[in-house]
């Protein structure tokens, strides 16, 4: 055999084993738990069919649930997977086990790789005089359409055998099965009939819903395009700001997302939004949303580009104990566009302005008059714990500029009007001022026998300083001694922080990143909604360590952003 033959056969021998190899790495990687890391296997729901584009909520999973708990004992060290299957396991009970379902031999044999759940509507009669009963959606995709249908005749049979009268109708080509249900005590007797529902839609997804009425509903959106979420063209245009592979979708529509969870039409006639659209992806350590603002019909917004490409400096003044931090550029430009984006929507505007309001209460200032209006530069806000006191102090940084003189002495006039003192205080080497409260104290009886005399007392309502090119302000002596000191370890260095903004973009516009355990009681109490996704989702939200938001900018009709809620084992 010549050289030059044995060289090519011996080349071709290589390359076919090397196509071999990668074709065997591929099938590997694509087995892996880990490869749900890479996102799911579509790219957007296509159960966004049955939804209505006027549905206030929308939420899909895009991957097959098995995965996700493989993924999960994946990442979890040895002597935590025991925990990690308790957790899935207990998850399962809670979604499935008021209704006697097994997930393993009822759900698990005929799952495919999309679960969507919609609030399709605040009101399913749309009649609010007789109560309100909004109407949700269960839509699941299906691997083996025969084993879908052996269980919903299997799971009606065991309705109709605990004494559920059964009702079978055909509705535009689809069977739909749903019980009689006899109406709840409480509810008017013109109140909408609610009863389990469910029907099979071709080979591809089995539909649940509280009322046959969403049922039929949802199939009249599949055959009237118009009517379908998936062919909304701001919906298309905010799936191509997503990535191409995400775990999960959600829509909201604002207007109506507000109506259903009780705070009525928006108070503004023309709120610049009306829909949020956020992609899901799998990090290591969390979970990453993808999220972009649509404007409202009419509604335009100024082009933006992200203004900065690394945490601000004003960060270093922050301690590593904060568990709410805001730091960001131009917080007057920044701020007048939160409130632009949250009018009409009083539950979030609210979420916003409450905390700032025991600011207001303590410094007897505006926020966005006489803090806000004069930062151009950077600047960071943060809640710290007060290491004497059950509750917690705020510490601001701004960067100086030629505003700053005027805006301190506005600020000294506004405390003097309120009778407050104006006076140095010395923090190590650094020379404060605080203003301060002063009031007396009248002698107890036990003073009056020693012949004290009448006390003088000082509450500080706010402290401030100026270091370098940064002024430096805190609602006590013990924050701004904190701030001063955070220089040592500063929160923006910790490995929280660090890791908590890792994922997002590093061209944003600033960070708001809030400890998980300390603000969720919060969050909680005022989006109740929230409860409900604590309900279904316990496991994951007891693994919550920070969530952080960042801006990213936006273009005439669309803001974009991310959410990163970081876990930990």
């Amino acid at each position: 055999m010549k050289f030059r033959s044995f060289v090519l056969i011996l080349a071709s021998i290589v390359t076919v084993l090397l196509l071999v190899a990668a074709a065997i790495a591929f099938w590997l990687a694509s087995q892996s738990p880990l490869a749900v890391l890479r996102g799911g296997t579509v790219a957007a729901p296509a159960a966004a069919m049955f939804v209505s584009r006027q549905a206030p909520l929308m939420t899909s999973l895009l991957v097959n649930p098995d995965r996700l708990e493989a993924l999960r004992l994946a990442l979890a060290p040895t002597n935590q997977r025991r925990q990690a299957r308790a957790e899935f396991a207990q998850l399962k009970q809670t979604l499935l086990g008021d209704r006697g379902l097994n997930y393993e031999t009822d759900i698990q044999p005929w799952l495919g790789d999309e679960i969507t759940w919609a609030v399709t509507t605040p009101d399913i009669d749309r009649d609010e005089t007789n109560g309100r009963q909004p109407g949700y959606l269960l839509a699941v995709a299906t691997r083996n359409p025969e084993q879908a249908r052996e269980f919903l005749q299997l799971f009606w049979q065991k309705r109709a055998i605990a004494g559920n009268d059964l009702v079978f109708e055909q509705y535009a080509g689809v069977k739909i099965i749903y019980g009689n249900a006899p109406p709840r005590a409480s509810a008017p007797t013109d109140a909408p009939a609610t009863a389990l529902a469910s029907a099979v839609v071709g080979d591809r997804f089995v539909l649940f819903a509280n009322a046959p009425k969403v049922l039929r509903e949802a199939i009249n959106n599949v055959q009237t395009t118009d009517l379908s979420l998936s062919n909304s063209p701001s919906y298309q245009a905010a799936l191509a700001e997503l990535p191409d592979r995400q775990i999960g979708l959600t829509f909201v529509n604002l207007p109506q997302f507000a109506r259903w969870v009780g705070q009525g039409e928006p108070t503004s006639d023309q709120p610049p939004f009306d829909s949020l659209v956020m992609g899901w992806q799998l990090k290591r350590q969390g979970i990453l949303a993808d999220a972009t603002l649509l404007t409202a019909a009419g509604q335009t917004l100024q082009p933006t580009q992200p203004s900065q490409t690394n945490p601000v400096a004003a960060l270093q003044y922050i301690p590593s104990g904060a568990f709410v931090s805001a730091s960001g550029t131009d917080l007057k430009h920044l701020w007048s566009e939160l409130e632009d984006s949250l009018s009409g929507y009083g539950t979030l505007s609210a979420l916003l302005n409450q905390p700032l309001q025991t600011l207001e209460q303590r410094w007897q200032v505006k926020f966005s008059e006489d803090l806000v209006n004069w930062v151009e530069g950077e600047f960071a806000l943060a809640l710290v714990p007060n290491p004497n006191t059950q509750q917690s102090d705020w510490v601001f940084v701004a960067e100086k500029s030629a505003a700053t003189p005027p805006a301190l002495a506005n600020l000294d006039a506004i405390a003097q009007k309120q009778g407050l003192s104006i006076g140095p205080v010395t923090l190590g080497e650094q020379q404060a001022f605080a203003w301060t409260k002063l009031s007396t104290r009248a002698p107890s009886r036990r003073d009056r026998k020693q012949k004290t005399a009448t006390t003088l007392q000082a509450q500080v309502q706010a402290v401030h300083t100026t270091v370098g090119n940064y002024e430096l302000f805190a609602s006590s002596v013990e924050a701004l001694d904190l701030a001063l000191k955070a220089q040592e370890e500063p929160l923006v260095n910790t490995p929280d922080f660090q890791q908590a903004i890792a994922p997002l973009n590093k061209n944003n516009d600033g960070y708001l990143y809030l400890d998980w355990r300390s603000v969720w009681p919060t969050l909680e109490a005022k989006l109740p909604v929230l409860r409900l996704l604590e309900l279904t989702a316990k496991p994951l939200f007891d693994h919550g360590r920070s969530l952080t938001i960042a801006s990213y900018g936006s273009t005439t009709n669309l803001r974009r952003g991310a959410i990163f809620l970081r876990l930990q084992n």
